[in-house]
């Protein structure tokens, strides 16, 4: 799912568009073909949706989306973004803290 590269890291997504809300829902796959699935509002249009995952990618980041690059996957639910100049134990460390506030907690 997070990979290193000269340039930063990259991330592996499975879009779901034309959710009711803009946000992490699972894993999808499992191994290395792991991919962070993020339903998305906007709709498959016009890169509309591809436009909100970089939004939605570069608050979670906090990071401008200008260092936000979706590397592969244009036309396709599964994407590969690049975040420039960040490296994978940032990228694991904003998922983690992103996680932790967004889950509900298990029942006691």
């Amino acid at each position: 799912m997070l990979r290193a590269t000269p340039d930063g890291a990259t991330l592996a997504v499975r879009a779901q568009p034309g959710a009711r809300t803009t946000a992490i829902t699972g894993i999808y796959g499992a191994g290395p073909s792991a991919q962070l699935k993020i339903a998305v509002q906007s709709p498959p249009v016009a890169g509309k949706a591809n436009a909100a995952l970089i939004i939605f990618l570069a608050e979670l980041m906090a990071i401008s989306k200008k260092r936000v690059e979706l590397a592969s996957g244009q036309h396709s639910r599964s994407k590969v973004f690049l975040f420039d100049g960040v490296n994978v134990e940032q990228v694991e460390k904003r998922l983690a803290e992103f996680l932790s506030r967004s889950l509900p907690c298990p029942p006691e």
